[in-house]
């Protein structure tokens, strides 16, 4: 696993690269991560409200558990096939980091249908900067090989850049209650998903609540206009985990608007949850993506991979957490 900041173009490309990519693209489709593909779902998810042990409750298909050593230590949402997005503070460069999806448990009680998924590489956003006033704190993790989407686990939609969500606007933040760990000794974390209804606020209102538990001079500004910030008028937002998203149902489709930044939202009740607003790196976080399609691997790999898969046809790239 490589850990990054920013990420460069590719060059141009050859017409025998193309060739060499469409033998590698054959032969990276067995190792697809996931079930069986359900060509009727589609590419931006929703939740849906699901049964099991007679306990009704709502499925979030894109939620990650972001772990090492088989520990939870944040959340993250899976945006596409290969690439998942979290917050920059949870990543440390001497870590080998994997993520968990398919399942709201920690523990699940369906392993044949949730999964842990290595992370191939980690790239932080190049203006990340700090971890008590965090700047760019936005990271991507590209995964090994493509998820193939189903019922349980599927892609958030991305705004476009220009997308501005209104005041007051109704949103969702979930997660397993990591941020409770950092302000209180006896709080565990949550077996089950959880979730809190919450509404965007006004980056002013946001600013002024936190300049005034604030040591710094009442000209600088706190919350910048890379973050967005959310509420729920009281209720602790504990609920949420570093790194977990903010989404939020517009005009029928669902979004991510925010991935957690700020953990001080458990410090006290009445603090809002601050967010690295997602519309602030669409650009950036598609630039890394199609960086991605016009990487070329080399012949070398491909042919590598060749005679692996014929004398493992049946190899299991899954972990199943049992």
């Amino acid at each position: 696993m490589s850990v990054s900041w920013g990420g460069q173009g590719a060059g141009p490309l050859r017409p025998w690269v193309l060739s060499c990519r469409l033998l590698l693209l054959v032969l990276w489709l067995p190792l697809s991560w996931g079930h069986k593909e359900n060509k009727t779902i589609p590419v931006c998810s929703e939740p849906w409200w699901s049964t099991e042990l007679n306990v009704t409750r709502r499925h979030w298909p894109w939620e990650v558990s972001l772990q090492t050593e088989h520990e939870h230590v944040c959340g993250g949402a899976l945006i596409a096939s290969v690439w998942v997005v979290t917050a920059a503070h949870c990543i440390q460069s001497n870590k080998e980091y994997s993520v968990v999806l398919g399942t709201s448990r920690l523990q699940p009680s369906n392993p044949s249908r949730s999964f842990l998924v290595p992370v191939k590489d980690i790239i932080m956003h190049p203006k990340y900067w700090g971890r008590t006033f965090v700047v760019g704190d936005i990271a991507l993790l590209r995964l090994p090989a493509p998820i193939i989407f189903s019922k349980y686990v599927q892609p958030i939609c991305l705004p476009e850049p220009t997308f501005s969500l209104e005041v007051g606007t109704q949103c969702w933040v979930t997660g397993w209650g990591q941020a409770k760990l950092r302000f209180s000794a006896n709080s565990v974390l949550s077996p089950e998903l959880q979730e809190a209804e919450v509404f965007i606020m006004d980056n002013n209102r946001c600013d002024r609540i936190y300049r005034k538990q604030s040591l710094l001079p009442r000209v600088a500004h706190l919350i910048q206009g890379n973050m967005i910030c959310a509420t729920n008028y009281g209720e602790n937002l504990c609920n949420g985990d570093s790194g977990g998203p903010l989404v939020c149902e517009v005009q029928g489709k669902w979004i991510l608007a925010g991935v957690l930044s700020w953990e001080k939202a458990c410090a006290k009740a009445e603090n809002p949850g601050v967010f690295a607003r997602i519309t602030k790196y669409a650009q950036w976080i598609k630039k890394q993506m199609n960086n991605d399609v016009l990487s070329a691997p080399s012949c070398a790999f491909s042919w590598l991979l060749f005679p692996f898969w014929l004398l493992l046809p049946t190899l299991p790239f899954m972990f199943c957490l049992c």
